[in-house]
């Protein structure tokens, strides 16, 4: 394996940042997306274009939804969601702290409380024992997100939800074709949303969808903010198609028809993510680390590789200690990239209430600490990169910096001891 670098020896990646970059690539924007976005123009249409029917119709028919509703961000559509539940100001929704703020904060902006529960540390799901102990009777729905692509302890949630008669909104963003039971992610919530922003796995640019089989929901969700809908509907609702409810979610063309094009693509470019994460999850899997890789009841997909070294027989080395060596080696990696969110300033500071404002009485208290179960996996995650092309130079170098610290733990350990 040659000396560690550790020691002074040759880093095990040798490759120029050139390479890491096309090898990383995301995202992958092509002559179909170009070929796409020129249609628009010859169209002469960058404000309403077939393209976002043609959009929303894909996703129906991936997922196996009844109705979408593309908007122009993941966030807009999650505010949308939270809209179209018709909760009261003051109602309670359960949402992990360990998530992307759009999980939680567009919520408050119709007056809905979000109680923060922890995750589990085996499969990074809601943790069934912290949410049944924050249930209380003013919890209306739960927020389930499949965080990284792994769509973690769903059914144990799920039953959860339908025993207590919560509606369940899945924020799907990170999990663009994962399977829970040979279904769908993005099919179990009353309400779904992906997002498809640039990083995700269907990006647009900007861009989210709404997935529903309520049809009540989606016309909720229309009137919140796309005012051309809300004048073909042949309800009582279309007396609102003047104003709408205030706010503009549509989504723009030149995003729609790039998103449908990576959707298209989407299973392609997964099984080459896949294939590469296989191969760096098996050289970490021999020195004790848990990838979260596939189990018999879920299939998951790679937004981002995150991996947790586990103190056994194989592994002496803590975290921080495998991040060190790594670095050393030339790889790039960090911890993951989303602070636990009931700690930020934004709730400790009260800063919420002027986005919640519902009576001082209801507003709830956010403290820092505690979640101790999620916090201890939190900060034992390494995020690696997600190799995205079948070119495997900068990854085989990957898997030998692995190796090459994995059978060399004990110097390791002693180096950075000193």
């Amino acid at each position: 394996m040659g000396k560690l670098a550790l020691q002074g020896g040759k880093k095990a990646v040798q490759s120029a940042q050139k390479a890491f970059d096309e090898q990383t690539r995301w995202p992958q924007i092509g002559k179909d997306e170009i070929d796409a976005i020129n249609r628009l123009f010859e169209d002469a249409n960058i404000s309403t274009h077939p393209v976002i029917r043609e959009l929303e119709k894909a996703y129906c028919e991936r997922i196996g939804s009844k109705y979408a509703l593309a908007h122009n961000s993941g966030t807009s559509a999650l505010m949308a969601a939270f809209w179209a539940l018709d909760l009261k100001p003051g109602d309670h929704l359960l949402v992990p702290t360990a998530t992307f703020w759009a999980s939680a904060l567009p919520m408050m902006w119709h007056g809905l409380v979000p109680v923060f529960c922890e995750s589990e540390e085996t499969e990074l799901g809601l943790d069934l024992e912290d949410v049944q102990k924050k249930w209380n009777p003013k919890v209306k729905a739960i927020v389930i997100v499949p965080l990284w692509g792994i769509p973690g302890n769903y059914e144990p949630i799920l039953e959860f939800a339908k025993e207590k008669k919560l509606r369940v909104i899945e924020d799907a963003s990170h999990a663009h074709g994962a399977m829970y039971k040979n279904k769908p992610v993005g099919s179990f919530g009353d309400i779904s949303v992906f997002s498809l922003q640039g990083d995700k796995l269907a990006p647009a640019g900007e861009g989210g969808i709404l997935l529903t089989d309520n049809i009540e929901y989606y016309h909720r969700a229309i009137l919140l903010g796309d005012i051309t809908r809300i004048y073909e509907l042949d309800t009582p609702e279309r007396r609102f198609a003047a104003t709408s409810f205030g706010v503009k979610t549509r989504i723009a063309p030149v995003s729609a028809a790039i998103g449908l094009n990576s959707l298209k693509k989407l299973d392609e470019r997964n099984a080459v993510r896949k294939a590469n994460m296989a191969r760096l999850s098996e050289a970490l899997s021999k020195y004790g680390f848990n990838c979260y890789g596939d189990t018999p009841q879920w299939s998951r997909t790679y937004f981002e590789f995150v991996a947790r070294p586990q103190l056994d027989s194989s592994n002496i080395l803590s975290p921080d200690e495998w991040t060190a060596a790594l670095k050393s080696e030339g790889c790039e990696v960090s911890k993951p990239r989303y602070p636990l969110l009931h700690e930020q300033p934004f709730f400790t500071e009260g800063a919420f209430k002027k986005v919640l404002r519902i009576e001082e009485s209801k507003c709830p208290k956010y403290l820092p600490g505690g979640f101790d179960k999620t916090r201890s996996v939190n900060e034992e995650l390494i995020k690696f990169p997600c190799f995205t092309t079948s070119e495997g130079d900068v990854l085989n170098e990957y898997i030998a910096a692995i190796h090459k610290i994995g059978t060399s733990q004990k110097e390791v350990k002693v180096i950075l001891s000193e």
